[in-house]
Parts: C-alpha cells; sequence; structure tokens
C-alpha cells in the first residue's frame, strides 16, 4: 500500500493558485468529473503540485462530505499547497469567475425572457471534455486499481451503481470498509460487499453521472418557509436554504435539480417550473462548478442580492468541511485500516468516473440536432485523445478548439 501523502508538494504561490483556478473556472466544461480530469492534467502531470496517489485521496475525501464535489478538490489543492489561506484563493477563484459568467446570463435572461443561444459552441466542446475524461480515468484508475481486490471492487461497485438504487456514497464508504478490513486480513471482507452494500430501502437515489440524470430524494423543506409559501422570501430566507444544501448535499451539483424542483418550485412557489429548467440551462450553458446554477435561483427570485446570497450559502459549507478535514487525510494514509479504507474508496470513484465517461460520450457524440452519432463529433473526441497523448496539448487549447468546430459545424462549415 502506498504511503505517499497529498502534502508531498513543492511551494507553489498564491499568484501561482490564482493564475491556475481562474483559468479552471473559465474553461471548466462538462461538469464536475470533467473539472476534477482538468484538474488532474494540471496539477499532477503538468504542475506537479502532488503526486497523483495524493490528488485521488482529494478526490475520495470530497465524496466522503456533503457538498459540490470538483469545487471541494479545488479547495482541497490550495489548503494542501498553502494552508488556510489557499484554501479561499483557490475556491474563491474556481468559484467567482464562473459566478460572474452565470449571473449575467442570468441578467439577461431576465430582462429578455430568453436564453443566449450557445449551443453550438457546446455541442464542439463536449467531445473534447469526453477525451479529457477518458485520458485521466486511465491514468488514475492505473494508480488506484493495482491488485485483483481493487479491480474486484472496482466491478462491484459500476454493478450496484448502474443496476441498484445504493447511492454512490454509500458504495465508495462499502468499498472503503470492504478493503480496509482486507489488508487487516480479516478473512472474507471482499466477499462481504455485497451484504455490507444492501442497506435498507432508501428514498434516496443519487444518479448524478450524467447530464440528463434526475434524482429523487425527500424534500428538506422548512415549515417555517412552507407557511410563507406565497410571501416573497428575503435574503435570510434564500441564504439559509441554500446554506442548508451545501450542508446535505452529497455528490454533484447535479443533484440540485431535485432539491430546487421539489423545494423552491412545489414546495415555496419562488420559481415556475420553466424557470427551473431555464436556471439550469444557463448553469450546463457555463463552466465551473455546476451549482452556481443557484445564482440565476436567486436572481430570479431576489435581484443581485439573491444571486449572492444564494452562491455564498450553497458553497460555504464546503470551505468549513474541506478545512477541517484536510488534515485527517495524511494520517489516514499512517493507519494501516483507514489508508485500505482510502483505497477502496478510491475504487469506487474510478467506477463512478467510468460510468459517466460511457454516459457522457452517449450524449456527447449526437448530431447537433441530437439525432444519431454524429462523424464530426466523434473525429474531434479522437484527434483531442490523441492530442492529449501523444503531444500532451493543455485541455484548456483542445476545448477552445472544440468551441470553434461546434460554431463551425453550426453554420455549415463542418
Amino acid at each position: 500500500m502506498t504511503t505517499t501523502a497529498p502534502h508531498s508538494t513543492p511551494k507553489v504561490s498564491y499568484s501561482d493558485l490564482i493564475r491556475l483556478f481562474l483559468k479552471l473556472s473559465l474553461t471548466a466544461f462538462g461538469g464536475p468529473v470533467a473539472h476534477i480530469a482538468m484538474g488532474e492534467d494540471e496539477i499532477v502531470t503538468r504542475r506537479k503540485w502532488m503526486t497523483r496517489e495524493g490528488y485521488l485521496d482529494l478526490v475520495a475525501a470530497t465524496n466522503l462530505i456533503p457538498g459540490p464535489n470538483s469545487t471541494e478538490v479545488m479547495i482541497h489543492v490550495g489548503y494542501v499547497t498553502r494552508g488556510i489561506p489557499g484554501a479561499l484563493v483557490a475556491g474563491a477563484c474556481f468559484i467567482g469567475p464562473a459566478f460572474l459568467l452565470t449571473l449575467i446570463l442570468a441578467i439577461l435572461y431576465v430582462s429578455s425572457g430568453q436564453i443566449p443561444q450557445v449551443e453550438a459552441l457546446l455541442w464542439g466542446i463536449k467531445p473534447v471534455i469526453v477525451a479529457i475524461i477518458a485520458q485521466a480515468g486511465y491514468r488514475l484508475g492505473i494508480t488506484a486499481l493495482k491488485n485483483w481486490p481493487l479491480w474486484v471492487l472496482f466491478g462491484v461497485a459500476m454493478a450496484l451503481v448502474v443496476f441498484t438504487d445504493v447511492p454512490e456514497v454509500l458504495v465508495m464508504l462499502g468499498a472503503g470498509v470492504v478493503y480496509g478490513l482486507y489488508v487487516l486480513g480479516l478473512g472474507g471482507a471482499v466477499a462481504s460487499v455485497g451484504a455490507f452494500l444492501n442497506p435498507h430501502p432508501l428514498s434516496l437515489s443519487l444518479r448524478t453521472r450524467g447530464e440528463d440524470s434526475f434524482v429523487h430524494m425527500p424534500a428538506i423543506s422548512p415549515a417555517w418557509v412552507q407557511a410563507a409559501a406565497t410571501v416573497p422570501p428575503s435574503l435570510w430566507d434564500i441564504f439559509f436554504y441554500f446554506l442548508k444544501i451545501g450542508s446535505v448535499l452529497f455528490g454533484s451539483g447535479y443533484v440540485l435539480i431535485s432539491y430546487i424542483q421539489q423545494d423552491v418550485v412545489n414546495g415555496f412557489g419562488w420559481l415556475t417550473g420553466q424557470q427551473l429548467l431555464d436556471a439550469v440551462a444557463i448553469g450546463q450553458l457555463t463552466p465551473g462548478p455546476v451549482s452556481t446554477t443557484v445564482a440565476v435561483v436567486g436572481y430570479i427570485v431576489a435581484g443581485l442580492p439573491g444571486a449572492l446570497v444564494a452562491t455564498i450559502g450553497i458553497f460555504l459549507p464546503s470551505f468549513v468541511l474541506v478545512i477541517l478535514t484536510a488534515p485527517l487525510i495524511p494520517k489516514m494514509r499512517q493507519s494501516k485500516f483507514l489508508g485500505g479504507f482510502l483505497e477502496g474508496v478510491n475504487a469506487g470513484v474510478i467506477a463512478a468516473i467510468a460510468i459517466t465517461l460511457v454516459e457522457l460520450t452517449n450524449a456527447a457524440l449526437k448530431t447537433l440536432d441530437g439525432g444519431g452519432w454524429s462523424p464530426v463529433a466523434i473525429g474531434l473526441a479522437v484527434v483531442a485523445l490523441v492530442l492529449l497523448i501523444r503531444y500532451k496539448v493543455n485541455a484548456s487549447w483542445l476545448i477552445v478548439l472544440g468551441g470553434v468546430v461546434g460554431v463551425a459545424a453550426a453554420v455549415g462549415f463542418a
């Protein structure tokens, strides 16, 4: 078992952190798994700020605490490199530009009633995102799946996520516990994975890996808000609601769709169903954290102050939780059981990435009108993968290339 700690990093300046996370905020399209893949390329491969094992441990840790995964990974990297100030800088730089772009689109939407049409741009970017995730998934998988028991856990985790309603967080926790017991030498630990990961039926279903995913959860509707559903919410109402969401939200930002549908639309009456669909679409159109979608909700409900307090509320728990838990990760590696636990969780993480890659590939390689697979999109994905692997081209430039190809395809040049 590796004992590499994520704190084994070279000296990183604040300006380095600012440049990288501003760049990622403006170019990281494609959702949480794509963000983590781009972060692996920039942080591990290019800048060598940490080892791939250390980066994987951070990804595993963020899957075990509430909050948007990819944002918490970036906050973790800031903490590892520059402590608490670094965590604040990295998180703010990753969230800030994406928030501003989302806010601009929200303002245009509220003033005109329409969403700016940039579907062609995104159509060209999606195949590149598939290539980025494929490359990062392969590299992380080689690091994480280093023996046959971990490969077994990987396969079981994939089967559970695909064929059952067991939440991903429980699958990852179960894989961690089973492998932790295995490395301690307790007989039959691997064979117990099925029983361990078969909890009592839950209404919670975290199927959040693809763009078209939807989830079903019990609404967490505070009675005092429901009682005042017909009264315009105050800024405190908006802040407190999204603060609670950020404190219990497991998985990616896509889980927000279910919460907002059940609470903000059906329970509180703050938005109509169409406004929710438009808010989610705007969140998909912008790079950076998907959770900046709440800025659109806040702006529709209460203007610029509403957008600000909603965004602060949803992300504040992530900063607190990462800063509290980050010092524990190196100590976990010093324990045989907890080190094995992290490695088991990593196997579950790789399973989630693999499933995401399959689902996104099916969605990303279709024609502009959503019909069959597009030769242009397939070619773009293949070219991007070759450029990433053979020539080590920066993923940000490939995203720009994809956007250009998408626009060209829309006007008939491809």
